[in-house]
């Protein structure tokens, strides 16, 4: 078996840079600290007592591991300890967002820089995103990856789809939106209605371009073709606007689309998002439809044509 350097090892499997200590981490330490100030602090964190002052310090300021070691330096935790106790680095998932057929050797992803202040307005940033937001593109770089079957399947160029991914949620759909463009150069498509949705369309219109372009003329997203695409920039004004509100305004063109047999396709941030457009697609579908139309997302869903995917 070959050897490994120590800081490889770490590098590779321990998420000392980004993730949060559970409360046994600190009961731990406590054991091995040499400094009373910081055994007594240690030892009132672990306790029952010290839960809520725990929660301050470490979850809501997400401390790592290497900035609550570097707090309490007197702590010498054995490796073997360290290794039990330090969460372990998990894999990244990312949506494909680009078309095989157009792009045969490559994979494209659509990654959020993700950034965010703590309550004591210490700047946090994510481990992966950073991380490749800081690689130079003209240099070669190592990329360790893998590939998995997506949960949302791949849909025939015949069927009409109805698409809702605000944010990074558009990846997927980005690569549908240019494979079908690659088909119905070939073959006669079923158009596409997208809706879209960002903070604002100077800072996170994601391929503006690409949407903007494939909605125009006979564009697989343009209304001449029957398709549309709808963007909702929820800051842009004083009232909040959301692709729920865009989808309810656009009643008219979903219902037709799921009159013609439209696949539903939904991607996006896993908090209040999915459960508002759903209610909005209901709610569509029972202004549109009337009591005949009852059931009918229940109906798509079994026959898998009604897919979310979602992440936190």
């Amino acid at each position: 078996m070959g050897r490994i350097k120590l800081s490889t090892f770490v590098a590779l499997t321990m998420d000392v840079a980004s993730g949060s200590p559970r409360r046994y981490f600190f009961e731990i330490m406590s054991h091995f600290a040499t400094a009373e100030h910081e055994k007594e602090r240690l030892q009132y964190f672990a306790s029952p007592e010290g839960r809520d002052d725990l929660y301050q310090y470490n979850q809501k300021e997400s401390r790592t591991v290497l900035e609550v070691l570097e707090d309490f330096p007197s702590v010498h935790m054995p490796f073997e300890w360290l290794v039990q106790l330090t969460p372990p680095l998990k894999k990244r998932a990312f949506s494909i967002s680009s078309s095989p057929l157009v792009h045969p050797n490559q994979i494209h992803l659509t990654v959020s820089i993700v950034s965010w202040l703590t309550p004591f307005k210490r700047t946090r940033q994510g481990l992966c995103s950073t991380w490749l937001a800081g690689l130079s593109p003209n240099e070669e770089n190592l990329i360790p990856c893998w590939v998995h079957k997506g949960s949302l399947p791949p849909p025939k160029p015949s069927i009409p789809l109805l698409l809702i991914g605000p944010g990074t949620g558009c990846a997927p759909f980005r690569a549908f939106v240019e494979e079908r463009a690659a088909q119905s150069a070939r073959e006669s498509t079923a158009p596409i209605l997208f809706f879209f949705g960002c903070r604002n369309e100077d800072n996170d219109f994601l391929y503006k371009d690409f949407w903007l372009k494939h909605a125009q003329d006979k564009g697989v997203l343009s209304l001449k073709e029957g398709g549309g695409f709808f963007v909702a920039f929820s800051r842009d004004q004083p009232q909040k606007v959301y692709v729920q509100h865009k989808i309810k305004e656009q009643s008219a063109r979903v219902w037709n689309m799921l009159c013609s047999g439209a696949a539903i396709y939904v991607a996006g941030s896993s908090t209040k998002m999915p459960a508002d457009v759903t209610a909005a697609l209901e709610e569509v579908v029972r202004q549109k439809g009337g009591e005949a139309a009852s059931g009918w997302l229940r109906k798509l869903e079994r026959a898998g044509k009604f897919n979310i995917e979602t992440w936190s």
